[in-house]
């Protein structure tokens, strides 16, 4: 592991974009009214092209069929961990190491209702305990968190030089219900894009956190996250290093979360109005076609 709070392979390769598959966002997805099994979800995820796995931890007595199905499939993995004071970390990170190889920990930090010193403080002191254990670990912007509205956050940014994020805007256009202008928005974005260190993938249209973009992306809010998941890449691009890795997650949450659905007058059962899976391989499609240009904008300019 790096002793730097970034993502690093350990090679002298040049810095890339790596694709990775939220496992929470894997809740009921199947075929035939039959929800996929654990392995049949591993090899769903590999066929499809991604490199790893985001998830939780999970219970000691299932990491060693994980730790099979990650080397069986070729898959990397990271994990998340919802710390409401710095001890917090210590069970998380005491996990990683019982557990094996994690590239780095994603902090969704609580709650929303810790602000201003005491917050930057918490953020300070979390990302500290992971440097000493040699763990990158990125903050996430989201709601119900420390970092629940845009401008709270980029006070945080501006007040911790080394604090690195997973940039996920979904939660701020809906927060604010940023579904018209975005002038006095967009330079707040920029200032949190300078700091990214992962992207999640999701997109709202300032009323619902997750809308379906339509199965080519004809949504008029997608190129408003297309932009802003480039200007992430470009910003993580200009500033990493050999070996770095970017880490690009597709999460799309699940019935009882995120998804809208539609309760079925037969069986009462609630039905997802979209093609989860799909609009997930639209925005690893989309991902891959943002880092090309991106590379290319960035090697033209050397």
């Amino acid at each position: 592991m790096s002793l730097r709070n970034a993502v690093n392979d350990g090679t002298a390769n040049a810095p890339r974009l790596e694709l990775q598959q939220s496992w929470w966002a894997m809740i009921g997805l199947g075929e035939n009214g039959k929800e996929w099994s654990m392995e049949q979800k591993f090899e769903k995820i590999a066929e499809a092209g991604y490199s790893a796995i985001s998830a939780v931890m999970p219970p000691l007595e299932e990491a060693e069929q994980w730790n099979r199905l990650l080397e069986r499939y070729k898959l990397g993995f990271n994990t998340m961990a919802f710390p409401t004071k710095v001890e917090d970390i210590q069970v998380v990170l005491e996990q990683i190491r019982q557990f094996g190889t994690v590239q780095y920990l994603n902090l969704q930090v609580m709650d929303g209702f810790v602000v201003g010193n005491e917050a930057i403080e918490l953020l300070s002191g979390l990302q500290a305990e992971a440097r000493a254990a040699g763990m990158p670990v990125f903050i996430e912007t989201h709601r119900g968190t420390v970092t629940q509205d845009l401008i709270r956050t980029e006070q945080y940014v501006r007040a911790l030089s080394d604090l690195r994020l997973t940039i996920d805007l979904s939660h701020y256009i809906v927060a604010g219900e940023l579904n018209g202008p975005l002038d006095k928005a967009e330079p707040m974005f920029d200032a949190l894009l300078e700091r990214t260190s992962c992207l999640h993938a999701r997109v709202s249209n300032g009323e619902q956190v997750q809308v379906d973009v339509g199965p080519t992306g004809d949504h008029p809010m997608l190129p408003n996250f297309q932009r802003w998941w480039r200007k992430g890449m470009t910003s993580w691009l200009r500033q990493a290093m050999p070996g770095d890795v970017l880490p690009f997650v597709t999460e799309l949450g699940p019935p009882g979360y995120y998804a809208i659905t539609r309760r079925d007058t037969g069986s009462g059962q609630e039905i997802e109005v979209s093609d989860r899976w799909q609009q997930a391989l639209l925005f690893k499609e989309i991902a891959e076609a943002q880092w090309q240009h991106v590379v290319a904008e960035h090697n033209q300019r050397k």
